[in-house]
């Protein structure tokens, strides 16, 4: 539930590739990536991005608060081939995030079962009986006295799975209402979360295209 929707304007689109197939777009901190139910959440990258190319498909969202490389497809036969490597997990994508406190391992794998923790969603939990499973990879880039910058390599996708695994591992992301301590939702004035790099092949061509959007923090 959003209590204060204000989606920043400046860039209104921030396009990093387009072609007769797909655009990708740099989505801003703050911004959703579908129109949310509320008409006061229509805002959102898909509703810009369809001003310009009405026929423009959804391929994968971001959350709202996390920021980077999001493609859409411009055409039936893109979205689908585009669906087909992010569901055949064809793509390569990493994302950074500054985590508070001091993480350990140079690097490491969390697999756990995530599922909606209905009560309080849109939030998700661990849950070992019905979770679905996920796995992520992270390489710790560096450390200071209270936090720590990692790569997350996420294998599959599922909702909240990086914020949920890194809260698991005892090191939730700054600025993330929903799994920060209040220390760590106050550090920073966004979700130290950002989509930087993804990589699939054209849906026309087969090209290896790479997109990458430079961490803002």
């Amino acid at each position: 539930m959003l209590l204060h929707y204000a989606p920043p304007m400046s860039p209104y689109l921030d396009i990093l590739y387009q072609d007769d197939a797909l655009v990708v777009f740099n989505k801003p901190s703050g911004l959703l990536t579908v129109p949310g139910k509320a008409p006061e959440h229509k805002d959102s990258l898909e509703f810009r991005a369809r001003l310009v190319w009405p026929g423009v498909r959804i391929v994968h969202r971001l959350d709202m608060a996390t920021s980077g490389v999001v493609v859409m497809a411009l055409t039936a036969d893109s979205q689908r081939e585009l669906n087909r490597q992010f569901q055949q997990r064809e793509t390569q994508k990493h994302y950074i995030a500054c985590v508070s406190g001091i993480v350990p391992a140079d690097y490491g794998s969390i697999d756990l079962p995530l599922i909606c923790d209905w009560p309080n969603r849109p939030k998700q939990k661990v849950c070992y009986e019905y979770g679905k499973a996920s796995l992520t990879h992270y390489v710790v880039l560096n450390r200071n006295t209270t936090s720590s910058r990692l790569m997350l390599i996420p294998v599959t996708g599922r909702s909240h799975q990086l914020r949920v695994h890194l809260q698991w591992l005892g090191h939730a992301i700054l600025g993330d209402k929903f799994y920060a301590d209040s220390e760590g939702y106050l550090a920073t004035e966004r979700l130290q979360l950002h989509a930087e790099k993804l990589t699939f092949r054209h849906p026309s061509t087969a090209e290896l295209i790479v997109c990458v959007s430079p961490c803002p923090f």
